[in-house]
């Protein structure tokens, strides 16, 4: 029987084959000679990357359909944020070229691990399934604690690794047990006798009230909510966050804060925006009460609405403790390092905006403002940082803004954009999610994101006074910028003024009916 037959598309996962085949690859020539590991690992992971694009766009013509039996959907979702994935990976391995060189480390076992993390993260954004958002976890998270330790004689690098593991796993329980309960909810003797994790299913499960146990159901979306709250940096669930990128190597730290973060977001979304909220939505009708359908169907839109506002109350309340955690415990950093993570974590809080409001495309270019915005950010930080990561205090930047303009330059522009200064990219996406919460009449939400959004502008400008109106430190030597990561900052500047200007082509691709999970294949 041909793989077709049974459901097995493989053109649907050809960006994801695309990307382990390569991860593969690069350990086959690092076995082989560790020479040619050196010097053509990094040039293998960007054609990969870009062949991967290209298979993603080669997908766009087949939305709404599915492979392996609904495990795998294809829609607007998925190649918006396959798109973010791999333009991050890119971007991480431009600025690492040297970075591995200069410390010694191996570039073969590193690029393999990013590949192998991007793989994951592909996965997550393409699952039609909770099993399949679970596998793509675990891939991407295995990846990234060892890249989180790669540095393996840093006490720092060490900290993080473990500190990740731990708090990683203690995570990925919640999550898990969270959907062994939706699992149980689906699951009606009378009417559907087999359970399920299909995503469709599930909706169309909630939608129809066949349900073992409407609290079930509520109870493993909470479960759900505190795993994805984990992943994405929101508190009460950041405790981590700042540590591990503190510790962890700065290539990495900017990975791990935009790429990973996106990946979570994708799947949190699809589960929460396109499967819990869309069900309810779809069976808001007027209904009569007078009639046995009438008082069914009613029955069901309240066990919908219940779902629907407690997710979103949680959501909200969780997404304002992010903005106002984040941001004032940025205030009192010292570490650039440190106060990027704070600030990754309010930012995640503006994300959660967005997804409060329903609106994922908002979410999406966030995610793909906030990407490139904070790894051009940290790249900065990299080069400043020297080997070991040994100067990545506040005070490190003291004077430099005329010794080293160019770099200042650049990293004055990622901050003021993270802050939201008009006509960047960070402005505008701040805009459109702020705007959808508003519409959404989350009113009170918008005025705190306003508010903290206008506290961030003391952290941020903060360290630009330093660069520019401190006095130099003494010994300071100007870092030289390997054309790679050069041409990844001109990139990246190039990106946050186009976002910020001219959003429209973007906008338009994320516009249109998008995002419904097609039904699983027979």
């Amino acid at each position: 029987m041909h793989p077709e037959q049974l459901g097995l598309h493989y053109s649907a996962i050809l960006p994801e084959l695309i990307t382990a085949g390569a991860a593969i690859l690069i350990m086959l020539v690092d076995a082989i000679s560790p020479k040619l590991e050196r010097q053509f690992s990094g040039a293998i992971a960007l054609v990969t990357l870009v062949g991967s694009g290209v298979a993603v766009g080669s997908l766009w013509d087949q939305q709404r359909t599915s492979a392996f039996y609904g495990m795998i959907v294809t829609d607007e979702l998925r190649l918006v944020f396959a798109l973010i994935f791999l333009l991050v990976t890119f971007l991480t391995v431009l600025i690492s070229l040297r970075w591995v060189r200069e410390e010694g480390l191996p570039a073969g076992e590193y690029f393999a691990l990013l590949l192998f993390a991007t793989t994951g993260m592909l996965l997550m954004s393409a699952a039609g399934d909770l099993v399949m958002i679970f596998l793509g976890l675990e891939i991407t998270s295995i990846s990234t604690y060892v890249l989180c330790g790669f540095r393996r004689r840093d006490s720092r690098s060490n900290e993080s690794a473990v500190k990740y593991f731990i708090l990683g796993s203690f995570s990925t329980a919640f999550l898990l047990y969270g959907m062994a309960l939706v699992y149980g909810a689906t699951f009606n003797a009378y009417r559907v006798p087999m359970a399920t994790t299909n995503l469709q299913l599930i909706k169309e499960r909630i939608m129809s009230g066949a349900l073992f146990s409407q609290e079930m159901l509520l109870g493993g979306a909470a479960m759900m909510i505190v795993g994805f709250g984990f992943k994405v940096s929101t508190a009460p669930f950041h405790i981590w966050s700042p540590d591990v990128y503190e510790g962890a190597p700065t290539p990495v730290t900017a990975f791990l804060s935009t790429g990973s973060k996106a990946a979570a977001f994708s799947a949190f979304t699809r589960v929460f925006i396109l499967t819990f909220a869309a069900a309810s939505v779809s069976a808001s009708v007027p209904l009569g009460r007078g009639t046995l359908t009438g008082r069914v169907l009613s029955g069901v839109t309240g066990v919908l609405g219940d779902l629907q506002s407690t997710w979103t109350t949680a959501l909200a309340v969780m997404a304002a403790l992010t903005m106002i955690i984040g941001n004032l415990a940025a205030i009192s950093q010292g570490n650039i390092k440190r106060m990027l993570a704070y600030s990754s974590i309010a930012h995640a809080g503006y994300a959660v905006v967005g997804m409060v409001a329903g609106d994922w495309r908002a979410v999406a270019f966030y995610m793909l403002s906030y990407v490139v915005i904070n790894i051009g950010a940290l790249a900065v930080v990299e080069v400043m940082a020297r080997r070991g990561d040994s100067r990545t205090l506040i005070s490190d930047y003291s004077g430099i803004g005329f010794q080293s303009l160019g770099l200042a330059s650049v990293l004055s522009l990622f901050l003021l954009s993270l802050a939201g200064l008009p006509l960047t990219a960070g402005f505008m996406a701040k805009l459109l999610v702020f705007k959808s919460a508003w519409g959404a009449g989350f009113h009170a939400l918008v005025v705190v994101a306003v508010i903290n959004s206008a506290i961030s502008w003391y952290y941020y400008l903060r360290v630009i006074v330093v660069m520019f109106f401190n006095e130099p430190a003494e010994g300071y030597k100007r870092p030289s910028v390997a054309r790679p990561l050069l041409a990844a900052l001109v990139l990246m500047a190039i990106v946050t003024f186009y976002l910020g200007v001219l959003p429209g082509k973007v906008l338009s691709v994320l516009e249109g009916t998008g995002g419904q999970i097609v039904a699983a294949s027979k």
